[in-house]
């Protein structure tokens, strides 16, 4: 009986619903030549219409079957993060790694690209929902060139004579005759000009705007906060200040800034002399590069054979410090060169979570903005931070006399739990003497 009924929905061409399709093919699998899953909105269909009967290509449907892409994985730290926007629009072709959505985390954007060439069949997520590793994104079916179909519709400007046809309307209104003589009656208006004067009376209203704008903060910025916060409420900060003169780095960057530059293509700047400095005040002060780890605060000091640099860079989206990676092998254009590249990366939003990851010592230039004097705050779980500041010309006493040079001041905050102050202090000093003579670094 249920052969028979199989058999006759076979031969009337009946589409089945979904449940009824896979109840046929699992009880009467052979009356059935091809099942064919297109979505689950299409359900199932049989698309060959007699039973034990070689199929006619022309009866199969070419479309393909839709992938659910998901997101991908974004980092060891990074569980999830704010979609923050589609590229492309349902219906549109994508080739292989075209980017389709923009996922915002708290340290960088990460580009969903499309994992194979095919069209764009439904988004599964909305812009600024939060989306976990592993959700399933949007879905897309493979295929060549499926979206110029979508597209022409966009082409076609129909909706323009509508507009022609208004402004066809506009000067049958200005066509009034008897409008165009009353012109010339209008000099004693003219003289009315003192009218404006009643406009003064309207100023007080335009005193004084009281309006507020609400703008939710990026992931980005929450982060940040949340790190600032965590710094202050976990460390025992203190900071020390020195003053640096810059005069012998600076005659130097004179003498050998366009040889530098023309051999290497790097700028020579003065934060590869600053982070080299650094790097050889930590042989004699190696706490500077250690960091507490444990539980309840900590209760185990990590000791490091590198030096990681974290360099804070201002982007639009916030402050982000990508790495210098050991930078204790490297000299002060190497340094320099790494350092213009990460900036330059950060600028245009393309740090990869690698440039992100770890750092054991961080140095923020905010001279770069103008400023004069700061105290950084701690990069957790680094011990210390090293702020650079404006190079601006004062009277400083050389030798008993009283000579304009170009002073810079210098701020280093450090975690007390791990840092004395006699070795802040001389850890600043050190990096001090250095910078008034270049030379010592040769010999170091």
């Amino acid at each position: 009986m249920l052969r028979t009924t199989v058999s006759k929905s076979l031969k009337s061409g009946l589409r089945l619903s979904s449940t009824a399709s896979v109840r046929v093919a699992n009880i009467a699998p052979r009356y059935i030549s091809t099942v064919r899953v297109a979505s689950k909105r299409q359900g199932l269909s049989l698309i060959s219409k007699r039973p034990s009967m070689a199929l006619n290509n022309s009866h199969i449907q070419t479309r393909g079957y839709a992938e659910v892409v998901k997101v991908p994985d974004m980092a060891e730290s990074i569980t999830e993060g704010t979609l923050k926007s589609f590229e492309k629009e349902v219906g549109d072709f994508v080739e292989l790694d075209e980017e389709i959505a923009t996922i915002e985390t708290d340290k960088i954007d990460v580009s969903v690209n499309a994992p194979f060439a095919g069209t764009i069949t439904e988004f599964l997520a909305n812009p600024e929902d939060t989306v976990e590793v592993g959700q399933p994104l949007f879905k897309l079916e493979p295929g060549e060139g499926g979206a110029p179909k979508a597209a022409a519709p966009k082409e076609t400007p129909k909706e323009e004579p509508k507009k022609e046809e208004v402004k066809k309307e506009e000067p049958k209104k200005e066509a009034a005759p008897a409008a165009a003589p009353a012109a010339p009656a209008a000099p004693a208006p003219k003289k009315a000009a003192p009218a404006p004067a009643p406009a003064a009376e309207s100023k007080p209203v335009q005193a004084g705007s009281r309006g507020e704008t609400r703008v939710k903060m990026n992931r980005m910025r929450l982060r940040i906060a949340e790190r600032l916060k965590e710094s202050q409420n976990t460390a025992a900060s203190l900071t020390t200040f020195n003053e640096v003169d810059m005069s012998s780095l600076m005659e130097m960057r004179k003498l050998y800034k366009d040889e530098i530059l023309k051999k290497t293509g790097t700028k020579f700047g003065f934060m590869g002399a600053f982070a080299k400095a650094a790097t050889l005040a930590m042989k004699d002060i190696p706490s500077v590069n250690a960091a507490i780890e444990g539980p309840n605060g900590g209760d185990t000091i990590v000791y490091k054979d590198y030096v990681d640099i974290s360099v804070a860079v201002a982007t639009p989206k916030g402050l982000v410090t990508p790495v210098v990676r050991n930078a204790e092998s490297l000299d002060v254009i190497g340094i320099e060169k790494a350092i213009s590249d990460l900036g330059s990366k950060a600028r245009d939003g393309k740090l990869t979570l690698e440039d992100m990851a770890g750092g054991t010592f961080t140095i923020s230039n905010g001279g770069v903005f103008g400023s004069l004097y700061g105290t950084p705050i701690i990069n957790m779980p680094q011990t210390a931070v090293l702020g650079l500041h404006g190079v601006k010309d004062r009277a400083v006493v050389v030798n008993g006399q009283v000579v304009s040079r170009p002073m810079m001041y210098l701020a280093l905050t450090y975690d007390h739990r791990l840092l004395d102050g006699r070795e802040a202090v001389t850890f600043l000093k050190t990096i001090k003497e250095l910078i008034e003579d270049p030379r010592k670094m040769l010999l170091l």
